[in-house]
């Protein structure tokens, strides 16, 4: 996938005609597929300091506005394969306002006047740039005018009547551009609000970082990243990227073939994209296996390091108990001979592992001679058979941190004890020494993060996979609902404290709310179970459609068609609170007087309500009624059938302790399904949209209404009830 990256800081001027051309690109073309990296920094971190730089799916990346604007015009271009003299020139002129563009990139009036009052004449008889229909030509020199605040504060002065009317009407015609432009603007705005932290404190004083910062996130491909590994992502971006201006890798553990596949490496990718961390380079522990293998031969031959074939209970129990192995005092040369088998693969080299000769009983049990290389026939997915032995992570850290030039490990205070260690590899080794700062791990009430319990709920069917909306991981909030901007913020207000607690999803929620709320198309929705008829006396004989804001208070979401009709359905819930002669509230409508209310003869529900009739009193004061329902007319429109998801925590108790086993505390039941009719406007609706259904709450579109199947929406939680 090609990535285009904007610094959303710099000179828009410089960066609106990319965007523009990519979007378009995106909008126009079944073959383009860019994602858009917004960055909140002046210049991109490439070294060649420039606000825009394309990645193509292979090949070079691109820098700069002019040459990223001339590359997609060329790559993407919509203009028919004619090979006509007249054809000829038109991609010519395009190609010469394309060059223009720069000339629009300046911050002072006096350097853009000349080219704009050129423009002004070069549209008075003209709609577009070139020809009569509209190209990227029209697309990249508009973006450059309303990406320059100079020239767009003339703009709307009106004061060169053809470039404003054309400049209008190409905002107008093409509703995505102004679009395109708000989501640039947008996620600025949302990276600022991530990096208000709130109280966080930042200030941990990070030695040494007057020669540099270089941070790394070294996940292992054997499973999706959960909201943990997000914390630790966007702690070691913010301090390479935010803090220092420094440098930040992601580098791939994959260490362990018989976990790891390339579908969980692709997977982090793409979801360390979705949040906004674009690392500085990624590499992979595979890339170092010659270099780590090499250390492994000289640490055995420096006498601290032993092969061992000690059985693993065995192994376990002694260095529980703090006693020596057997083969602790083995000679090097039996050693050495002992890492040739294990390298082979054959039989008997599967039976020993290699120790680190650390110590036999001190107090830190991660000190007593942890194993560091062991044998695994599986076929490694990025370097197939090569190898028949693999280093463990803590060995393979300490050494690839030094070698790739990190100078901060920013990692979980659960490997506290394990930083002895890291810091003994390099001492001994002779490498450069690296600096540890632990930061607490994020930990949530009713919520596994292991991810071995997560891949056993997985593998066990306990939920539909790794991006179940029920599940810790990023793909699973996501779908439930969590939005990147607050997901962010949520994170980076944590900070990289050392307090350890169990946090609860309520603020969690609670912030995405203020995200989506703004934004979220309201729509009705109506239990289908029970739904009550109402009679509407007073209301036109004739159903009709209405158009109404579709958020009362954003009219840039535009308007949805509200039908009315003589016959409504109503929540039974609500009939059920009615009283005979009482005034209520129908949304979006108005006053009605309830004049019978008809229930069932059944003796077992005599209290569910079969019919209602109402008298619309459109005079009446909506201030005065207590009860404001929602309703849908069952005429005027189509009725979507649209199933509304809400879920449970996957377990029942808050914390589980290390001796307890949490199959235990497994929820009886998590899914509740609630089918029901919607408005017609709900027919519209892409698979991600996120609205809401008024009085019922925010929901995600998880499955789109389609060939009359129902729509399935998911309920997104807002920090009440907990969910």
């Amino acid at each position: 996938m090609a990535t285009l990256h904007i610094a959303s800081k710099a000179n828009q001027a410089t960066s609106i005609p990319a965007l523009l051309i990519a979007t378009l690109a995106n909008n126009k073309d079944p073959n383009a597929s860019i994602t858009i990296d917004f960055q909140d920094v002046e210049t991109l971190r490439s070294g060649v300091k420039e606000a825009v730089e394309f990645v193509p799916k292979s090949g070079t990346s691109i820098h700069g506005s002019e040459h990223v604007v001339s590359h997609l015009a060329k790559s993407y271009s919509r203009v028919p394969n004619d090979p006509s003299p007249a054809q000829k020139e038109r991609e010519d002129l395009i190609n010469e306002w394309l060059g223009r563009t720069t000339n629009f990139y300046a911050l002072d009036f006096k350097s853009v006047e000349g080219s704009m009052q050129e423009l002004d004449a070069h549209l008075t008889l003209r709609s577009y740039l070139v020809g009569y229909t509209v190209t990227m030509a029209d697309f990249s020199i508009w973006g450059a005018i309303r990406g320059n605040r100079v020239v767009y504060a003339a703009i709307k002065k009106g004061s060169m009547v053809n470039l404003c009317r054309w400049f209008r009407f190409v905002e107008e015609t093409n509703p995505w551009v102004p679009a395109a432009v708000l989501s640039l603007n947008q996620a600025a705005h949302e990276k600022k609000a991530a990096k208000s932290k709130d109280g966080a404190s930042y200030d941990i004083a990070l030695p040494d970082t007057d020669k540099g910062v270089v941070t790394r996130f070294p996940p292992e491909p054997s499973g999706y990243l959960h909201i943990g590994h997000a914390k630790a992502a966007l702690l070691n971006d913010y301090f390479a990227h935010e803090a220092y201006k420094g440098t930040f890798i992601c580098r791939f553990d994959d260490t362990n073939p018989s976990k790891e596949k390339e579908e969980f490496q692709d997977a982090i990718v793409q979801d360390l994209a979705m949040m906004g961390i674009v690392p500085d380079k990624t590499s992979y522990s595979s890339d170092f296996f010659q270099e780590m293998y090499d250390y492994c031969l000289h640490i055995i031959k420096i006498g601290k390091a032993y092969a061992d074939d000690t059985e693993q209970l065995t192994m376990r129990d002694e260095r529980m108990n703090g006693i020596a192995s057997k083969r602790r005092d083995e000679s090097v040369e039996q050693n050495l001979a002992r890492l040739e088998e294990m390298k082979k693969g054959n039989e008997e080299g599967v039976r020993w592992c290699i120790r680190a000769k650390m110590s036999v009983d001190n107090p830190n049990k991660a000190m007593r001679d942890p194993v560091i290389y062991r044998c695994n026939l599986t076929p490694h997915h990025r370097t197939g058979s090569t190898w028949k032995i693999y280093p463990t992570y803590d060995f393979c850290v300490p050494i690839l941190d030094s070698l790739e030039g990190i100078t901060h490990a920013l990692r979980t205070i659960e490997y506290r004890d394990r930083n002895p260690q890291y810091e003994w590899f390099q001492e001994v080794l002779g490498l450069r020494k690296v600096h540890i700062w632990d930061f607490a791990r994020m930990n949530f009430v009713r919520t596994l993060l292991s991810k071995r319990k997560l891949t056993k709920f997985v593998d066990q069917g306990l939920v539909t996979g790794w991006d179940d909306p029920r599940f810790p991981t990023i793909r699973g909030i996501r779908r439930r609902g969590m939005t990147v901007g607050a997901l962010r913020e949520y994170i980076l207000k944590q900070g990289p404290s050392r307090n350890i607690v169990n946090l609860d999803w309520t603020l969690f929620w609670a912030t995405n709310k203020k995200y989506i709320d703004p934004v979220a198309p309201r729509h009705t929705a109506i239990t289908r179970s029970h739904a009550v008829t109402a009679i509407i006396k007073g209301a036109r004989t004739a159903a009709y459609t209405e158009d109404k804001p579709k958020h009362g208070k954003n009219p840039d979401l535009g308007t949805k068609k509200v039908a009315y009709a003589p016959t409504i359905l109503i929540e039974q819930e609500d009939a059920q609170s009615f009283a005979q002669d009482e005034e209520i509230t129908l949304m979006n409508w108005g006053n009605a007087i309830v004049r019978k209310i008809s229930h069932s003869m059944n003796p077992l529900s005599l209290s569910t309500v079969t019919s209602l009739e109402l008298d619309l009193n459109l005079t009446g004061d909506v201030k005065t009624t207590s009860k404001k329902v929602t309703w849908l007319a069952t005429e005027g429109q189509e009725l979507i059938p649209v199933e509304m998801v809400d879920f449970d925590f996957l377990i029942t108790k808050d914390k589980i302790e290390e001796d307890e086993n949490y199959e235990d505390f497994l929820t009886p039941e998590t899914e509740f399904r609630t089918p029901g009719w919607a408005d017609g406007n709900v027919a519209d609706l892409k698979q991600g949209d996120v609205i809401q259904f008024e009085r019922k709450g925010y929901f995600r579109v998880d499955k789109a209404f389609q060939h009359s199947e129902p729509a399935v929406l998911f309920a997104i939680p807002t920090g009440k009830g907990g969910r």
